[in-house]
């Protein structure tokens, strides 16, 4: 049946209409849609401003064929649980809609390369330019392979990829927060760990091990906690019934549980940072207003998401031309010191 005058074929605001609201040609309207930049900033804020008047959509398999791009990012990621990842899927997100792009977002819940793979073929059978993958773990193979129907990055903390990589330097951040300690005259530094299959939380106790050993302090074991304050909480009043007279530092390995500690040490009538240091890792919006303010190691899980997603725009925009492919590219976390740390009573 033919369409209403004036309609699209979905029934909605034609390219017309917006064409006659705003004053300009269809051809001015095609150019604005398809990210043509031979359109001045005021006309393609009239044509804009029709757009959202009258509710035009654009049809995206038409744009996909005048422009070769779909105009959608694709991000697959493991948990939204996770401070870190939730951080950088807001820079991804914030950036591509500020470039002109949607974000599209498949959730894996078994971490293995074959619901990896599936996830990202999900996508890029949805149609969109290039995928970003956040911290691509898996747990059945120690070299994820992905598929590469659509430009990839991966935003992790590894160097064990075949593809663009960009991720924090997390033994950078866990040897700052033990160095510190060290340098304050502790003997030592205990541990809470986070959980065995985090990759972050692997790394951060492994630098801290590698550390200790390295400068000839002891290695005591370390606590494993969840990365929740309950877990942090429970871990130091293990960790101090055990050896409550040779702890005087403790590195956990993020805030929540950092505030788990300090709960701790409050019930158990330690001063902090008199009798027991506290570091933690993140710099949450929370550590300043612990008691005390909790010195811990800054992250900036922002620029991590920002460079992953100015890498992939840059492959998708090169439409096959070669792209520089960096190597591993880790962005340094900053030491941020407060009042939770200080040298040990003699």
């Amino acid at each position: 049946m033919a369409r209403l005058p004036g309609t699209s074929a979905s029934g909605g605001p034609s390219m017309a209409d917006v064409a006659k609201l705003a004053g300009v040609s269809g051809q001015t309207v095609s150019r604005v849609v398809n990210g043509n930049d031979r359109v001045t900033a005021a006309t393609r804020l009239k044509v804009e401003t029709a757009m959202r008047q009258l509710g035009y959509r654009a049809n995206i398999a038409a744009r996909a064929l005048a422009t070769g791009r779909f105009g959608t990012i694709g991000v697959v990621m493991f948990n939204l649980s996770t401070i870190g990842n939730v951080r950088i899927l807001e820079a991804v997100t914030a950036g591509a809609q500020a470039r002109g792009y949607s974000v599209s977002v498949a959730m894996v819940d078994a971490p293995t390369e074959k619901n990896v793979q599936a996830a990202v073929r999900g996508l890029t059978d949805r149609a969109v330019d290039g995928v970003i993958v956040i911290e691509a773990r898996v747990l059945d193979t120690p070299h994820l392979r992905l598929p590469e129907e659509a430009p990839l990055v991966v935003a992790d903390s590894r160097a064990a990829h075949r593809h663009p990589t960009f991720g924090m330097d997390e033994a950078a951040g866990a040897r700052a927060a033990v160095e510190h300690l060290l340098r304050l005259g502790h003997a030592t530094v205990h541990h809470v760990a986070g959980p065995a299959g985090s990759n972050a939380a692997q790394r951060r106790r492994a630098a801290w091990q590698r550390l200790l050993k390295r400068e000839g302090r002891p290695v005591p074991p370390a606590e494993a906690g969840d990365w929740s304050p309950q877990s942090g909480y429970d871990a130091a009043h293990r960790l101090l019934a055990r050896d409550s007279g040779s702890v005087t530092a403790v590195f956990a390995a993020n805030d929540q549980m950092a505030a788990g500690v300090l709960r701790a040490a409050a019930e158990l009538g330690l001063q902090v940072p008199e009798e027991l240091s506290v570091v933690g890792f993140d710099d949450l919006d929370l550590a300043p207003f612990l008691t005390p303010p909790l010195t811990t190691v800054r992250q900036d899980l922002a620029a991590v998401g920002r460079h992953c997603l100015n890498h992939l725009i840059a492959q998708i925009e090169a439409r096959g031309a070669e792209v520089t492919r960096p190597a591993v590219r880790f962005v340094r976390p900053e030491l941020v010191v407060r009042s939770s740390t200080a040298s040990p009573r003699r």
